[in-house]
C-alpha cells in the first residue's frame, strides 16, 4: 500500500491489523495448495514469508506436523501471532519472527516449503521467488498466491487501485514464465474461489469500517480515509471479473 499520510498508515493499520486475514485466503485453499506437494517429509520444515498476523501459519500448523518459521516485517502482526501461538500451546512448532523477506538471516537451503500468501509481490515476484529458491532445500516447494489480470482491458478506476499498489500485476501466464525463468518448475495452480475473499477477509473488513466511521464520527479528515479504505470491498463486489488470485505451486 503506497503511503499516502501519517493518518492514512494509521487508519490502515488499525484496519488491517485487526483482521482475521490480510489478504483473499481460506483454510480450503490452504489445504488444496498443500496437496499439491506431494513428496514432503512428514515433518517439515516450512516458512512463511509475508505471515501477517498468522491465519495461513494456523493452517500449515494444522495440516503438518512440521517446524513453521513465520516473518513479517510489521512487529505488531508478529506480536500478535506470538500470543496466538502461546495460547494455542504451539510455540515448539511455530516460530514468528519480524524480519524482511530479503533478509531473514535465516540459512540457506534450509526448507522443505517455502509458503507466502499475498505477499512477495511486495518486492516483485522475480526477486521474491529467487529468494525462496535461496532458502529451500533441492526438490523443496514454494507456494504462494498473487493477484492476476483475467482480462486484458480493466475499466480505468480498476486498473488505477490495483496499479497504485501493484504495478507489475500480470496474467497468469505471466507468473508461470517468473517461475521457470526463476529455476523452478510449476507443478499446478488454481483460482481462489470469491468466498476466499469474503469469508475471512471482506466481510470483517466491512464490519470494521463500519465501527470505524462510528469511532471517528465527526473527523472529517479520517472519515475520507476511511471511504479511502472502503473502496477495495466495494470494488471487488462490482468488478471482481477483472481480476483473480491465484495460488501457484512450485517445485525446485
Amino acid at each position: 500500500m503506497n503511503e499516502l499520510s501519517p493518518l492514512f498508515r494509521k487508519l490502515f493499520l488499525e484496519l488491517f491489523e485487526s483482521l482475521p486475514r490480510q489478504g483473499p485466503g481460506s483454510r480450503a485453499c490452504a489445504a488444496r495448495a498443500l496437496s499439491l506437494c506431494s513428496d514432503l517429509p512428514s515433518d517439515p520444515k516450512i516458512l512463511d514469508l509475508g505471515c501477517g498476523v498468522g491465519a495461513q501459519t494456523m493452517h500449515l500448523a494444522e495440516f503438518t506436523s512440521g517446524i513453521i518459521t513465520a516473518v513479517d516485517i510489521h512487529a505488531p502482526s508478529i506480536e500478535h501471532l506470538k500470543a496466538r501461538v502461546a495460547e494455542l500451546g504451539l510455540s515448539k512448532r511455530v516460530i514468528p519472527m519480524a524480519a524482511e523477506m530479503t533478509d531473514t538471516g535465516l540459512p540457506p537451503e534450509s526448507f522443505d516449503l517455502v509458503w507466502s500468501e499475498g505477499a512477495l509481490y511486495n518486492i516483485g515476484i522475480g526477486k521474491a521467488l529467487s529468494v525462496c529458491r535461496s532458502l529451500l532445500r533441492p526438490r523443496g516447494y514454494a507456494a504462494f498466491t498473487d493477484a492476476v489480470w483475467t482480462i486484458d482491458d480493466p475499466p480505468p478506476e480498476v486498473r488505477e487501485l490495483f496499479e497504485s499498489d501493484y504495478p507489475g500485476m500480470g496474467r497468469v501466464d505471466d507468473l508461470l514464465a517468473i517461475i521457470a525463468a526463476t529455476g523452478f518448475t510449476a507443478v499446478g495452480h488454481f483460482t481462489l474461489p470469491d468466498e476466499a475473499w469474503w469469508t475471512d477477509f471482506y466481510s470483517p473488513m466491512e464490519k470494521c469500517l463500519g465501527e470505524m466511521r462510528q469511532r471517528y464520527r465527526g473527523n472529517d479528515e479520517a472519515l475520507a480515509v476511511i471511504d479511502i479504505l472502503a473502496r477495495e470491498p466495494e470494488m471487488h463486489r462490482k468488478h471482481s471479473n477483472c481480476y483473480a488470485y491465484e495460488f501457484f505451486v512450485a517445485h525446485r
